[in-house]
Order: C-alpha cells, then structure tokens, then sequence
C-alpha cells in the first residue's frame, strides 16, 4: 500500500492542501474545529509528513536548538520532556547543545554554528542576560529562556527566592542547629546561574526575619560524588538535632544515604529539607519543594512557537511558583 499524501489528508477532511499545511505547522489562523478535524483525518491516515519535503516548501528547518548546562541530572531530563512534548505537538524536532565548559560556550556564541541554524532557541538555567546586554550573543532567530529570567527575552522562570523563604519558614520551626548546602554555580566564570543565589537569599531573609542564624553552610557541585563527600563533612561537625536545607534534592539524597549508613534517625537527629520533588522524593519521604519542572519547559515552548507562530508582541515572563511537601525526613 502506498503511503497516504497531503492530499489524502485534505480530501478527507474536506479541506485544502493549504489548510492542512497550517495545521500541520501550528499556524494561529486554523479554526479550532478545523484543526480538529484535519488532525483527526492525520490520525485516520496515518499520515506522516515528508519532512524533506516539509523544510523545502516551508524555508524552515523545523528544529529547535536547546542550550543546557548538562543533559545527565533527573532536572534537566524533566525540563526536557517537558519541552519535547510541545514541540513533538508542532512537529518540530529538538538538537540538544550541553554548555558543560567555557569553550563550548565561546563557540556557541557565533551565529555560524549549528546550533544558530535552527528555526528557534532555548537556553535553560543560566543567566545569559549579561550576554545579550554586551551584544555577545546575537541569535537570529527567536529565543526563549527557561529556568532563567532576563528582561527583554521571552521566559518562563521559577520563583527560587520564594522556594528558598518557604524552606527557611519550615525550618525555623524545628528543634536544633540549621545548617545548608548550596551548589556550585560558576563554569569557568563566564556564565552563572542565579537560581541557588536567589535561594540561599530567600532562605537567610526567613532565618533572620525569626532571629535564628545558620551555624554552617556547605557547598558541593552538581555530582553525586561531590555531594556525598560534602555530607560526610558536614555530619562529621554537625551538633545533633539539626535541620539541613540542601538546596537540591540531589544533595538531600546524598545526605540521607550518609546519615543512614551511620545510623543516624533522620527526622529526629537529622531533618532534611530539599528541593525539586525529584520522582523519588515521596518513596525517600522526603520534605521537599516541589517546582513544575515539565510544566515550566512546555510554556517556554510554547512562548517559542508563539514566536514561529507570528506573534511579534513584547517579552513575556511566565512566572512559576513552587510549594512545600511536607514528609518524614522534615
């Protein structure tokens, strides 16, 4: 059997060839019935698109370059379903570009460089506003920020000085010391990401705002290796009961395996706040700030295929606000 065409699908839904491109490209003037009734006679079909045939007609390349710092943690595999489902809905295909160090970056800030060769641009996590305020980073074509705020650019973002506030309220009503552990979050001094600065502030504004202190803070990078290490360190001189906020559930996982491999009762010698709601967080049961993860990666694609989509209006910034989860371990 051959394969159905564009105009198979047209036919059947009663349609023109035109229609059916637009709908096949998420173009805003399709009326919603209509969209639905040529996306049902695509399902009918079966019918795939050419997609050599597609980027030749339409002058596009209908991929999405995604810039990250890194592709192996549990956040960023979320933030890319996330982002991935959306655009998988446009039928647009999705290049992953991990920054990881300094060089990568310095040659992703040429235009020539395949990355720049995409219809749009995501960049997740780190503060790039500097960047495009010293006309070093110059994408031709939309760009969107995720995990990140930047004025003039299109973001979707997550409300870490309130995340860090909510930890420090929680944390300030426990018996003990408080004590914390932060992530790394300088590559090579080139670009930073403000998301655990914003929650060691909004942590320290509710620990002071209740006159406690914090007796000691800890930092580790973004590895597992790394974070055991720094939770040796900081049990070895804790003073028990106390409460740790590691500011990524990554950390408050490592921590929980120290505690429990030296027969520490966690929440009642050690309480441990974290933050992300990782998908393991609820079976660890532990006391965490949940944040939207897939949920802020599909409406910065979405503000991104508004943007392919025609709209030409001022940047948005949707903002996402995280809430506390409280289990055993706090």
């Amino acid at each position: 059997m051959r394969k159905p065409t564009i105009q198979d699908v047209a036919k059947r839904a009663g349609v023109g060839v035109g229609t059916v491109s637009r709908v096949l490209n998420n173009h805003a003037a399709v009326k919603g019935a209509t969209r639905e009734t040529v996306l049902r006679a695509i399902g009918d079909l079966d019918y795939t698109p050419n997609p050599h045939a597609r980027r030749i007609a339409g002058g596009k390349s209908y991929t999405i370059s995604v810039l990250l710092p890194v592709v192996t943690t549990e956040f960023y595999v979320r933030l890319l379903d996330g982002l991935e489902k959306a655009f998988q809905e446009a039928r647009y295909d999705v290049a992953i570009f991990p920054l990881l160090d300094r060089s990568r970056l310095e040659r992703y800030l040429g235009s020539h460089t395949l990355a720049y060769q995409a219809d749009g641009l995501v960049m997740a996590t780190y503060n790039l506003s500097g960047l495009f305020q010293e006309r070093r980073l110059r994408p031709q074509q939309p760009t969107v920020l995720v995990d990140a705020f930047a004025e003039g650019v299109d973001c979707a973002f997550l409300d870490n000085v309130t995340g860090g506030r909510m930890a420090g309220e929680h944390a300030v009503t426990l018996p003990g010391e408080l004590y914390a552990i932060w992530v790394e979050t300088e590559l090579d001094q080139l670009f930073t990401t403000r998301v655990f600065e914003e929650r060691r502030a909004g942590f320290h504004e509710a620990v002071a705002a209740a006159g406690r202190t914090v007796r000691a803070e800890f930092t580790s990078s973004f590895d597992a290796h790394a974070a055991r290490s720094v939770a040796c360190a900081l049990l070895d001189g804790a003073e028990f009961p106390c409460t740790v906020f590691a500011s990524a559930d990554l950390l408050a996982g490592a921590l929980l395996d120290e505690a429990h491999a030296r027969g520490l009762r966690v929440g009642q010698d050690l309480r441990v706040i974290g933050f992300d709601d990782q998908p393991w967080a609820a079976a660890r049961g532990l006391t965490t700030l949940h944040q939207p993860v897939e949920g802020m990666g599909y409406e910065a694609a979405q503000l991104l295929l508004g943007r392919l989509g025609g709209f030409r209006g001022p940047p948005r910034a949707r903002r996402f606000e995280p809430h506390l989860i409280v289990r055993e371990t706090a």
